[in-house]
């Protein structure tokens, strides 16, 4: 565990890498399912056609992993945590303030972070009946995500309950944002918790709105609730309906949290990424960020040139490198099955193709690490606390676990109780 030490304790010095090795994690998000009733009881993993994932694990180690401790939300705040060797339980202080963090806010001392995501509601009667649609606005993205909340922050209605309740709107172009409540107080209030949105689609939105008694719950409850009334008949959402496309209709904040500190990251390195979570968990352990035009986080992403990314720090002198690529997530989310099954299939042919090919070209030894954070399930639309399959992969060695790569055969290799030893697997010279 001295590695693990090491990350923690934030003696970054001390950690050599070996035999001029290079160590690479690749994070299919949420590509791990249960088995589809519809399609034979298989998953989406054997579903797919994946030969370099099913090359890599034949030759590798193969097993299941623990990356979300017990009686914690699955999710890839905790997840990530995990498989960087942060014990969520110790350092996991609320998603909203590691996306702020990918994003430069500065939190201080009594503020609070909200992710805020755009969501669709449908037209149902009251506001608390209505059913969550989607818990990404149908994906709105670009110019239409920032003017819909410049629509909400230039109301005049709206700016003076946002002020009253000390909440500050950061934008993105995309439906994820963040709210952040400056010095409103100095804790949460007892009663008071949030609700992840893409946990409860189609389901009735009254029950999972903010939840307590304090002014805290009944502000937020408030803007939601306006930003609905501004937002549902605006003209960007008039086009998307009539394209066929899901209007972003409403906000809808959750995933409350503190600001987070985290030790720096014994090997140093580079993230490639998409989302501002693993942008935000990455700066904070001191990674490099690449940016990549023409990364999305959905399916439509570039996985050439994360791929590309990654070659480009590893050849020029980096040894350590992480790519998450958040598109099976995502489609899981949306209900898309056969997305999720090609965005699984790109990450494998887009992604880990050039990638093995670029380190054959670069003549580098390395040492691969191939998961999914947690699972999402096509049959909730919802993240899962069950075991994620995993591959181990040393060009020096053949381990020659002799399976393909799927939940199923990653469970005849065992199981992973702690998900933060599968960085010093990763890391140590010798693998078990």
């Amino acid at each position: 565990m001295m590695l693990l030490m090491l990350a923690r304790y934030g003696l970054s010095g001390l950690w050599q890498a070996s035999d001029f090795m290079k160590y690479i994690i690749l994070i299919g998000d949420g590509m791990a399912d249960n088995p589809i009733h519809e399609r034979q009881g298989r998953t989406p993993l054997e579903l797919a056609d994946i030969p370099n994932m099913d090359k890599l694990a034949n030759r590798g180690t193969t097993g299941l992993a623990m990356t979300v401790p017990k009686g914690l939300e699955p999710g890839s705040d905790t997840a990530i945590l995990s498989i960087f060797g942060y014990n969520p339980e110790e350092f996991f202080s609320g998603r909203s303030p590691l996306e702020a963090a990918g994003l430069g806010i500065d939190l201080n001392p009594g503020d609070f972070s909200f992710r805020c995501n755009m969501v669709s509601l449908d037209d149902a009667g009251d506001f608390s009946k209505k059913k969550i649609l989607s818990h990404s606005g149908g994906s709105v993205d670009g110019s239409d995500a920032l003017a819909l909340m410049d629509a909400l922050t230039d109301n005049g209605t709206f700016g003076q309950l946002a002020q009253e309740n000390g909440i500050e709107f950061y934008k993105t172009p995309s439906f994820r944002h963040i709210a952040v409540q400056r010095n409103y107080r100095r804790s949460l209030d007892s009663d008071f918790c949030t609700f992840p949105p893409h946990e409860y689609i189609s389901r009735e939105i009254g029950e999972f709105l903010p939840h307590g008694e304090s002014g805290r719950a009944r502000g937020l409850r408030g803007l939601m609730g306006l930003s609905y009334g501004i937002l549902d008949g605006h003209p960007i959402n008039q086009e998307r309906r009539t394209k066929g496309r899901l209007p972003a209709n409403c906000i809808w904040f959750w995933a409350e949290g503190s600001a987070a500190k985290l030790p720096r990251f014994a090997p140093g390195g580079l993230v490639v990424t998409a989302v501002p979570l693993v942008r935000g968990i990455a700066r904070l352990i001191g990674l490099e960020v690449a940016e990549v035009a023409g990364a999305t986080g959905d399916i439509s992403t570039n996985y050439e040139g994360k791929a590309a990314a990654v070659l480009k720090g590893l050849s020029g002198g980096l040894d350590f490198a992480a790519l998450h690529v958040e598109a099976p997530d995502e489609c899981t989310h949306n209900g898309d099955l056969e997305g999720k099954i090609k965005s699984i299939e790109s990450i494998d042919k887009r992604c880990l193709g050039p990638l093995l090919d670029g380190l054959s070209d670069l003549g580098e030894e390395f040492r691969i690490l191939i998961l999914s954070d947690h699972k999402t399930l096509i049959s909730t639309r919802g993240h899962d606390a069950g075991a994620v399959p995993y591959i181990l992969y040393d060009s020096r060695e053949q381990k020659c676990s002799g399976r393909p790569y799927s939940e199923r055969e990653c469970e005849k290799g065992g199981l992973v109780g702690d998900g933060t030893q599968l960085i010093d697997r990763l890391l140590e010279n010798t693998m078990d």
